[in-house]
């Protein structure tokens, strides 16, 4: 295989950086998979305490958007929002935020990169030093609502060992057609846009 010929990038020749610019879009078109990967990982790998794994609370929360009728945007963004955790367990929701921000909506994303913050409504009280109502410092942006909603639908109720979710290779379709859109395009970012979660009957 191939080489370039630099040992610093700052030696590099047109050569070198077509030849690394061709070998980044097939590593890039493969991002879905290694999410995917990382998914099934957290099926064996995840925090303990709970009485289901990582994965599988991703998968209730991917499943319940799905069967609320969210669009691709929502659905991948429930089974990432806890991607996060194993690597940046500090801050996963903004790490999960990151991975999205150039495949969905804007408000999908600041929903992913708050919703840590969301979530402590439902249990900071029982901590000591913790505020519950840290999210009430967004309570005027326009995003919050469905910030809310995600956690309130799709988040905090998503631990139940009984819940018959879809299994990740279900949700794989979904990965690959987020990851294969072109990054940061202005009709997928849709900046300023609120649509929020879909209705509930």
């Amino acid at each position: 295989m191939d080489t370039v010929s630099f040992t610093q990038m700052k030696y590099g020749t047109h050569k070198d950086y077509a030849m690394l610019q061709e070998l980044e879009h097939s590593f890039r078109a493969k991002t879905a998979q290694r999410l995917f990967n990382e998914l099934e990982r957290q099926g064996q790998d995840s925090i303990e305490g709970y009485r289901i794994s990582r994965l599988e609370h991703s998968l209730q929360s991917a499943t319940r958007a799905w069967h609320e009728g969210a669009d691709d945007d929502w659905i991948v963004a429930a089974l990432l929002h806890d991607i996060g955790d194993g690597l940046a367990p500090q801050n996963h929701d903004s790490m999960a935020a990151e991975i999205i921000r150039p495949f969905v909506s804007e408000e999908v994303t600041w929903v992913i990169e708050h919703h840590g913050t969301f979530q402590m409504i439902y249990y900071a009280h029982h901590l000591d030093g913790w505020n519950p109502n840290e999210r009430d410092q967004y309570r005027e942006h326009p995003y919050y609502q469905t910030a809310v909603d995600f956690c309130e639908r799709w988040d905090q109720n998503c631990f139940d060992p009984d819940y018959e979710s879809q299994p990740l290779e279900f949700f794989a379709p979904f990965l690959e057609r987020v990851f294969a859109r072109k990054a940061y395009a202005p009709e997928v970012i849709k900046t300023g846009g609120i649509s929020g979660l879909p209705t509930v009957a």
